[in-house]
């Protein structure tokens, strides 16, 4: 008799939490809002595209299936790139922090704090961290149809 209340009870607990979280989930569903924190985010990965080397990346609203966007920040650390490729769709590369050489359709230059490129489809681009400092960009883009 005793295993079977303790049975119920935990049953009615699961139950509760379940519907107490559903409850919650509709909520911020309805709130329209999605809230995130790079700490509770951030891995480490070697640079995309063939990059090479060392980054830190966050790469936020992962899971917000119904959102066209990608969301992310990206810390170059020392020697790190992103690789030379195609882009596909129009790419935001913000530069929060540090210097780097940009290579846009073969040619190279200098982006640093401040600096904001616009990459069109069809384009092709790499970055390089060059400074003394990691270089932190923060990249946004439309998730691709396909």
């Amino acid at each position: 008799m005793k295993k079977y209340i303790i049975t119920i009870t935990v049953l009615s607990f699961l139950i509760t939490a379940l519907f107490i979280s559903s409850v919650f989930a509709k909520q911020k569903e309805q709130n329209g809002y999605i809230l995130e924190h790079e700490k509770d985010i951030v891995k480490d990965e070697p640079g995309p595209h063939d990059g090479g080397g060392n980054t830190t990346v966050y790469n936020f609203f992962t899971k917000a299936d119904n959102s066209k966007l990608v969301f992310r920040k990206r810390v170059l650390h020392a020697g790190a790139a992103i690789g030379y490729h195609l882009q596909q769709e129009e790419e935001i590369y913000y530069i929060v922090s540090g210097t780097g050489q940009m290579t846009m359709n073969d040619k190279k230059f200098t982006v640093k704090a401040g600096d904001a490129i616009l990459t069109l489809a069809g384009s092709s681009h790499g970055l390089k961290q060059t400074g003394t400092e990691d270089l932190v960009i923060i990249i946004d883009y439309e998730k691709s149809k396909n």
